[in-house]
């Protein structure tokens, strides 16, 4: 986690994460027009931009993710909710360089063959889980939106244009910035990367507490499973509490993960 604070002492990291939220902003906002599902979600080819940024710009494009995605949600509405959004964006920006550097480990992720290919999607699903979990999980605990309805579809989204746009976008610019050593490894070489053991299981508690919530956020907000152990009267429609004190601790599972990582 260490990069998140520190990006902010280095000047050119400063004005990358404000490229990366302008670019996320720029192309969110005009496709808040254009609803998916009315009220809930809107068609989001913007969500290809923190992906592309993240490989190229590391912490910066985290940030810029979850500052742009807040510039984003000033004009859909705001909502309570939108605090969570900030941290879930975060997140969706900062885990597919962490979980590339762990299982790729310098390689180029301009999609050149079947492996990369495998590592690429492992990382963007990585990132689009815990979003959804995260955004999911607080709008049924503020009892906006059900869990298996925003968490479903924002994987959905997300993973669309990470697989349909990213890919080309990567193609085109990481070698002109891998060129001009602008990625964040040139930019802050400060930076040293955790043993591979810490690492390894840092990304086996995310895939796990995200895994987990995702699971038991649909099946107790659907009311598919109502767990016995819980009292009866909390066991009711839209089943705020069930997801609130059963998924919450894998959402803390899947972030002391990515802290770890």
């Amino acid at each position: 986690m260490s990069e998140l604070r520190l990006m902010w002492r280095n000047t050119r990291m400063v004005v990358l994460c404000a490229i990366s939220a302008a670019l996320y902003a720029a192309v969110l906002v005009p496709f808040k027009v254009v609803p998916l599902i009315p009220g809930v979600t809107e068609l989001r080819p913007a969500n290809s931009i923190p992906v592309v940024c993240s490989f190229l710009f590391g912490p910066a494009a985290a940030w810029g993710s979850a500052i742009g995605n807040m510039i984003g949600d000033f004009f859909g509405g705001v909502s309570p909710g939108d605090i969570f959004g900030f941290f879930a964006n975060l997140a969706y920006g900062w885990i597919p360089y962490k979980v590339w550097e762990l299982i790729a480990r310098g390689e180029s992720p301009v999609l050149r063959s079947p492996l990369v290919i495998v590592k690429y999607v492992i990382a963007c699903l990585a990132a689009s889980v815990l979003c959804a979990d995260l955004v999911g999980w607080a709008d049924n605990v503020l009892v906006i939106r059900p869990f298996a309805m925003l968490g479903n579809v924002i994987i959905f989204n997300n993973m669309v244009s990470a697989l349909a746009l990213s890919p080309f976008i990567l193609a085109a610019v990481y070698p002109r910035v891998k060129k001009g050593r602008m990625l964040y490894t040139d930019v802050m070489p400060e930076v040293k990367l955790k043993p591979v053991p810490i690492r390894a299981t840092g990304f086996a508690l995310l895939i796990a507490g995200e895994g987990g919530a995702w699971i038991l956020g649909n099946l107790l907000s659907t009311g598919y499973w109502e767990p016995k152990f819980l009292p009866a009267w909390m066991i009711v429609a839209p089943y705020d509490k069930p997801v609130l004190i059963i998924v919450g601790p894998f959402l803390l599972l899947a972030f002391a993960g990515l802290f770890m990582m």
